[in-house]
Order: structure tokens, then sequence, then C-alpha cells
């Protein structure tokens, strides 16, 4: 019985860390020029991005937000950029740790006046595949340093 003292522990932390399918994913914003900006913002899976955090910098000052948002429940944002200040405007949609960036080239910038479809998409994981394989050794050298500490011999006192 002593012996299989320490596969209770691994049995519970198995049980307690089994997962069904990963639900990662990344996002996706669009966005179309016509007499403003109309932005599309959806998950890999084509889900909308709902009532997400829009933030748009202007090209003079991107560290300042320019304008503050939300989209709606289609996952639509529209804004009219201040056609005074040509470069790229940076548009960052965030939800529930999801999110994307792109730039839209506005005025001298802009190599095609007409309307224009783009596609930015986010990677679905920001680990490496070191990384990856980093944090499974460790996961399973800390299963290991656990069930040798659970196995271990009780000390007697004298």
């Amino acid at each position: 019985m002593k012996q299989i003292k320490w596969l209770s522990p691994l049995l519970y932390l198995g049980i307690l860390t089994q997962s069904g399918e990963a639900l990662a994913h990344g996002a996706h914003i669009t966005y179309q020029e016509a007499t403003g900006i109309q932005i599309i913002a959806t998950y890999d899976q084509g889900d909308p991005m709902n009532n997400a955090q829009v933030v748009i910098y202007a090209p003079d000052d991107p560290t300042t937000p320019w304008l503050r948002g939300e989209t709606d429940s289609q996952g639509n944002f529209s804004f009219v950029p201040d056609v005074n200040q040509p470069g790229n405007w940076d548009v960052q949609v965030r939800q529930a740790g999801h999110g994307a960036m792109i730039s839209i080239p506005i005025g001298a910038a802009s190599s095609n006046p007409e309307t224009e479809i783009i596609t930015v998409t986010t990677p679905e994981s920001d680990y490496t595949f070191r990384q990856k394989i980093l944090m499974s050794v460790s996961a399973v050298w800390g299963f290991v340093g656990t069930a040798l500490f659970f196995s271990r011999q009780p000390t007697k006192k004298s």
C-alpha cells in the first residue's frame, strides 16, 4: 500500500488538469475606406468581437489615444480621421485578452484612394516552440518532484 501512496496525488492532479478542446483563437481586423473608416473585428472562427475596446492613435502622436470606443454587436466600428494629419493611423481592437492592431494609411501615405479591404491576423499562440518545450519539461519535473516527495520514507525520531 505504501508503494502506491504517491500515485494518488498524481491521479488527482491528472484529473484536475484534464482539459477538453482548447478555445484559443486569434483576432482579425478588416477595414474599408469610404467617407470614413469602417472597422470589422472578428475572431478566427468568424464570430464578431462584439463590444470590444477600440483605441485609435493619430500619426502625429502614436502614444496618446486620439479616439476610444467600442465595437457594436457585429464587431463594427466607424470613425472619420482628421485629413489634416496624413500618415499611418494605428487602430487597436481588444477583447478578453484577444486583439489585433492595424495601421491604416490616410492621405499622403495612402497608395490607393479607392475602397480598400485589408485583413490583419494575430497568431493563435504567443509562445515559441522552445518556450512550449521548456514549459512541458518544467511541468513534468514538477510532477516527478511531487511524486518523489510523497513517496519518501518517513524519518524516525530517536
